[in-house]
This record gives structure tokens, C-alpha cells and sequence, in this order.
């Protein structure tokens, strides 16, 4: 019996990757995905039945908006059940955000979500983004006994596999963009693809829910010594807020003075929830470790244990889209849901 071929959905929504030089104008455009055998001949080579999906106006990452990810996650499960994996092409410098809200958004994920883009457009001689692309591809369409290898949302990038949730955008200028200093890289891409199976998640047994209620209303307090109480108040007091990522130091410390603590206080008090994420790129809160955290720790802020920032924010907003009681957001944000964060 002759074995089907793995069918994935390649999804476009804008990026380096998908730019070539307009000829006329010398300009980067994007080209249509359409003839993408025409830029990639390699992928006539492939065993795999690719369909693509551009969006109608493809937009720059640094345009991303929970919006786009709620449109992103309902182009998954429409197609959920035709496809045997999906790729996102996706400019970087947000991508680690995406692949986090993703993350949140698809809650049961069976099948490969893997983001891939490039930092040279895939139309230049020594682009990154023809080897990014087919192994992406390779990636979300490889199977062992008719079930998926991947069965989560990643990032791949320069040879590498990653946990979304666990990347964040390290380097603008390298084809090594991306870093997960704190989870293993789930493959690694060379003469063959290798797979690193206890580190990649296992595959829900449960029916794919979506999740596409986001909400945004979120502060980011980065410290700094010497940081003043006029602007932390002004943080902690804007109209509306529902919670601050406080991006503390080492493993969760921040100043003790008594102004800062009592500021913190208040917003807990109303009802704001204050998630404590390190400023380190490595390593984790301990909150109490220190006398620095244990006041912290006192009044009611969340550890964030090893979460990155891109995370934390995109956990934040699915949390407090789900409208759960403010005691359940924060018993989910100190543990695991989706591999994001070591208990």
C-alpha cells in the first residue's frame, strides 16, 4: 500500500524571508507564495503536498498585534484537520512573541506548528532563508508510524529546533538569531535531522480548543537603580490595568525601599497582579532566595520561575482573556501549562 504523503500548510504572514528585489524599483517587495517552486526548485524534490496561504496585506513583525495572532490560531484550526503540519513564515523580531501566544492559544496540540523566517531576504544570493524554509518544511511534515514527530508550537532557525515558549531574539546581525538558554533545542539540523525526544513534548490525546480571547491590558516595569517613584506610581496607577510584568534583577530581587514596596501593595490590593520575571537571559526567580524578594514574596507577587518576557506577556494576556478568577490566573502563572516555565 502506497504510503500518503504528508500534507503541510505554509502561512504567510510577512518578513524578511518572503521579500525579493523589485528589478524595476530595486526595492524589497514581497512575491507571490504561489510560485514558490519557482524561487525554492528545491522543494519539488520534496515527498510532502504543500498548499500556501498568504495574508492580504502581509505585514512587518514589528506590526504584530494579539489580533493577528487570534487570526494566525483560527487559520490553524480551520485547516486543523486537513493538514498534517503548518509553517508560519514570520519576520524575527517578534516571532519568539508569537510562538509563545500560539503556544496559549492552541490548547491540545497534536501536529508540528513551526515558525521560520530569515534575516536576509530569500531572494539574495546568500540568504538563510532557502535552508530555514525546507527544513521548517521537512520539520512540520516528518512523521514516525503515521503520527507526527512535533507535536508543539517552535521556532526553527539556523540548524536549530526550539520550544516557541522558551525563545527569545538575541542577535539582529547573526543567522543564529535565536536563544533558549533556560530548555534544550528540540532537533538539530545536519546531514540528518536529530531529534532530541525527551525534550519535546508529548503529543494531547484531547481535541484541539481554541483560545483567541486575548487581553492586552498589561504593564511592563523594568527596574533599574535609581528608579523613581513618580514613574513607577504612574506605572501602577494607569486606567485599567489588570497586571505588570516587573522585570526584577538576579533571581527575583529588587529594592527594599519602603516607597517601592508599599506602591506594589496598593496595586496588589485593587487587584493587579505583579508577575516577577528576571531581567537575567539565563536562570530563574527564586523569590525569597534573597531578603531582596522574600518582601515580594510577602505581598502577593507572582514568581515567574524561568519564563522569558515574550512568555510572561503572552501568558498574561491569554490568562486574563480566559476572564478566570484572579486567585486561578495566579496559581496558572506560577505553573507549567504549555512546557513554558520548569516547575
Amino acid at each position: 500500500m502506497k504510503q500518503k504523503r504528508p500534507k503541510v500548510l505554509l502561512i504567510y504572514t510577512g518578513g524578511t524571508i518572503g521579500m525579493i528585489n523589485d528589478p524595476n524599483t530595486g526595492s524589497l517587495k514581497p512575491f507571490d507564495f504561489k510560485s514558490l517552486s519557482l524561487q525554492i526548485p528545491e522543494l519539488k524534490n520534496f515527498n510532502v503536498e504543500l498548499s500556501s496561504v498568504s495574508f492580504k496585506n502581509p505585514i512587518d513583525s514589528s506590526d504584530m498585534k494579539p489580533e493577528i495572532w487570534v487570526e494566525l490560531a483560527e487559520l490553524i484550526g480551520l485547516h486543523y484537520n486537513s493538514f498534517d503540519g503548518f509553517v508560519v513564515l514570520h519576520g524575527s523580531d517578534t516571532m519568539s512573541f508569537t510562538a509563545s501566544a500560539l503556544s496559549f492559544m492552541l490548547e491540545n496540540l497534536a501536529k508540528p506548528v513551526i515558525l521560520t523566517g530569515s534575516q536576509l531576504p530569500i531572494g539574495t544570493i546568500r540568504t538563510d532563508g532557502k535552508e530555514n524554509l525546507i527544513t521548517a518544511i521537512e520539520i512540520a511534515a516528518a512523521q514516525e508510524k503515521g503520527k507526527p514527530i512535533i507535536t508543539e508550537v517552535c521556532i526553527y532557525f539556523e540548524y536549530k529546533l526550539y520550544r516557541g515558549n522558551r525563545t527569545f531574539k538575541y542577535n539582529s546581525e547573526h543567522f543564529d538569531a535565536f536563544k533558549s538558554p533556560n530548555y534544550p533545542h528540540l532537533a538539530e539540523a545536519g546531514v540528518e535531522i536529530m531529534y532530541n525526544k525527551p525534550a519535546i513534548a508529548k503529543a494531547s490525546k484531547g481535541k484541539l480548543k481554541l483560545h483567541t480571547s486575548l487581553n492586552n491590558d498589561i504593564a511592563v516595569l523594568h527596574l533599574f537603580p535609581g528608579i523613581s517613584k513618580k514613574i513607577t506610581t504612574t506605572i501602577l496607577q494607569s486606567k485599567g490595568l489588570k497586571a505588570v510584568v516587573i522585570l526584577t534583577f538576579g533571581a527575583g530581587n529588587a529594592t527594599t525601599k519602603d516607597w517601592f514596596i508599599d506602591e506594589l501593595k496598593t496595586a496588589i490590593k485593587k487587584g493587579i497582579i505583579i508577575y516577577n520575571v528576571t531581567q537575567c537571559q539565563q536562570g530563574r526567580v527564586v523569590q525569597g532566595m534573597y531578603q531582596t524578594s522574600s518582601k515580594l514574596k510577602q505581598i502577593g507577587v507572582i514568581g515567574g520561575s524561568d519564563i522569558t518576557f515574550e512568555s510572561a506577556i503572552t501568558k498574561l494576556m491569554f490568562l486574563l482573556g480566559s476572564k478566570s478568577a484572579t486567585t486561578q490566573i495566579k496559581k496558572a502563572l506560577a505553573g507549567n501549562l504549555r512546557g513554558e516555565l520548569s516547575n
